[in-house]
């Protein structure tokens, strides 16, 4: 009787314990906006800032790496087709190739970018093992000359070989690039145009009197700041970015002519998307704006929050870690100074080895005397100029010159740069070792490399023979 009693007051006890269990992760699922308790590892240093939006990737319970797949997709599809993808899905489904699935079952990315498991993820999210490259193409490594005495795990590590991106690494890019100096005659990149910026029209510049805002918030600094801007220079007025008014936006408005609309004391990024669409759907794709893409079901707030350095994993000045990414956060209100933005605004943030040393580089040095003169800086070398570079395009017979907001779109492999950024000033050799000589990158590239990669010499071997 008493092991009967002793059994039925465990037995209780476990229920309430389950049932205690149950409540704190029903609160913490469908309450609890912070839903740290569900984390099953740290996200790794492409997803970091979404870790908490689940919904995002694990669109469903069921359906498994099919789901996740949609999922990656969703965000990268885009950035694998500008690419030209060497190692794309349909390579993998082609039945002849179905003994390489057997040895990387590349037709879906979390065979090799596996979140949750920071013990294993290395360089680019990959959590497979450095000789993966090895495993297909061991074939190479017997045909070529050239790469019988490389290590097997070296592939992708030797600045020579990126398992997405090759554009830059092409044989023949090589060839046609050879024996370049390694400084050319620097041409200045137009800056943009007002062809990239939409739902515009031509307008005379605006006056101070021609500015309309209720006086509660005139301001003499302000409205200095705004006079000088490219805003005021293009018809802008307070009216066009702090009113409510979609169809107004965009007017003029003489003469202090009242209006019905609402007073925006700080209009956030919507509002500098009705002009500047590119830029903001590329800020989107970056690591300052991925938290606020349309692809991202973030939890803690029905306005997804824009990401601040605090939740980083690089150095930043400790002044700046609450400090959420936003237009204005780098290109400051009514201002919008485009050179502050290109260098004192990242500068302002990141603390790390690499951004310390700008100020005193060949290209920092050349920079800051540039601005302190009052000269033209459009063919000069900033942060920007390198991680946010401009792009041109055709488009029914215009030029049109925009600038990347995603800032990582050429910096992980950083072979990319080649031909957005490093070519323009440098040669191909010299580009090619400047990039691979880590050394030289945290020093911000003040010197010449101590590397020397012989891809180019290979392909010209290859090309005569």
């Amino acid at each position: 009787m008493k092991k009967q009693s002793k059994n039925v007051i465990w037995w209780c006890l476990w229920f309430v314990f389950a049932l205690a269990l149950a409540a704190y992760f029903s609160w913490q699922l469908f309450l609890k906006k912070e839903k740290t308790a569900f984390l099953i590892g740290e996200a790794s240093h492409g997803h970091f800032q979404i870790e908490m939006a689940c919904e995002t990737c694990h669109t469903s319970p069921f359906g498994g790496k099919d789901i996740l797949q949609e999922a990656c997709e969703n965000c990268h599809a885009e950035d694998l087709e500008l690419a030209h993808d060497s190692h794309p899905k349909k390579k993998f489904t082609d039945p002849r190739n179905a003994d390489s699935i057997k040895i990387l079952d590349a037709r879906y990315c979390i065979s090799c970018h596996t979140e949750h498991q920071m013990e294993q993820t290395r360089a680019m999210g990959v959590t497979l093992p450095d000789d993966y490259c090895f495993h297909c193409h061991v074939d190479i490594g017997e045909e070529r000359e050239s790469h019988k005495d490389l290590a097997f795990d070296s592939c992708a590590s030797a600045g020579c070989h990126n398992f997405h991106d090759n554009r830059a690494l092409y044989e023949s890019f090589l060839v046609e690039n050879a024996n370049q100096d390694w400084i050319k005659t620097i041409v200045a990149l137009p800056l943009v145009n007002a062809t990239s910026i939409k739902n515009t029209e031509t307008k005379p510049a605006l006056t101070l009197d021609e500015a309309v805002a209720p006086s509660a918030h005139m301001n003499e600094d302000i409205l200095h700041d705004w006079e000088m801007s490219a805003h005021a220079q293009a018809g802008i007025n307070c009216e066009g970015c702090h009113s409510t008014s979609q169809s107004q936006s965009n007017k003029v408005h003489q003469n202090n002519k009242k209006t019905n609309d609402i007073w925006i004391e700080k209009p956030g990024i919507e509002t500098c998307k009705q002009c500047h669409q590119q830029e903001v759907a590329t800020f989107k794709q970056g690591k300052h704006g991925m938290r606020l893409a349309d692809e991202v079901s973030h939890p803690l707030s029905a306005v997804k929050p824009a990401d601040s350095p605090s939740s980083a994993s690089l150095q930043f000045h400790e002044n700046a870690l609450q400090k959420h990414q936003s237009c204005t956060a780098c290109h400051s209100a009514h201002r919008f100074d485009r050179e502050f933005a290109a260098v004192d605004a990242c500068l302002g943030c990141h603390d790390d080895e690499h951004s310390q040393a700008f100020e005193a580089s060949p290209h920092g040095q050349i920079w800051q005397h540039a601005i302190a003169t009052n000269a033209d800086t459009g063919g000069l070398v900033s942060c920007a100029s390198c991680h946010m570079p401009r792009g041109i395009e055709k488009s029914g017979g215009e030029t049109i010159v925009s600038v990347n907001h995603n800032q990582n779109f050429n910096l992980r492999p950083n072979e990319k740069m080649l031909r957005s950024v490093c070519m323009n000033c440098h040669g191909l050799g010299f580009a090619i070792n400047a990039l691979a000589d880590e050394g030289l990158i945290r020093n911000n590239f003040s010197g010449k490399p101590s590397v020397d990669i012989p891809s180019i010499e290979w392909a010209l071997k290859r090309e005569n023979r």
